[in-house]
């Protein structure tokens, strides 16, 4: 599932569990009727303004929006943690930050000469 489709889908549950149409939401977030119908429908994705604008008219919150997300895109797992395949607890960032070290799929990792952490070497 793409990120847009998450968010859209969590704005759509939103919105329908307050029995508000699109149209209130899109006058209250001042974005068009159509452009609200596809950011739900997963087509396209708002900028932070304009999610942060229908958040507002929708009375939640963007962390409680993101939250939602975060829980639909893990399967329901634990927010805010990721599990590895050694069954361990790993936080989003580290995890995050391993990949970015780990550079391009293939790429050795040597330590350089003088001090500091781990380098992509060229291949």
């Amino acid at each position: 599932m793409l990120l847009r489709e998450a968010i859209g889908s969590a704005l759509r549950r939103a919105r329908t569990a307050r029995r508000r149409t699109l149209r209130d939401i899109s006058r209250g977030a001042r974005v068009s009727l159509g452009y609200l119908s596809e950011v739900e429908r997963g087509r396209k994705e708002p900028s932070s303004e304009l999610l942060a604008a229908i958040c507002e008219a929708l009375g939640i919150t963007v962390a409680d929006l993101l939250s939602a997300v975060v829980v639909d895109l893990a399967g329901g797992e634990t927010a805010g943690a990721l599990r590895t395949r050694d069954d361990v607890l790993v936080p989003l960032g580290q995890r995050h930050a391993e990949l970015r070290l780990a550079g391009r799929p293939g790429a050795l990792l040597a330590a350089p000469a003088t001090s500091g952490g781990p380098v992509a070497s060229a291949a």
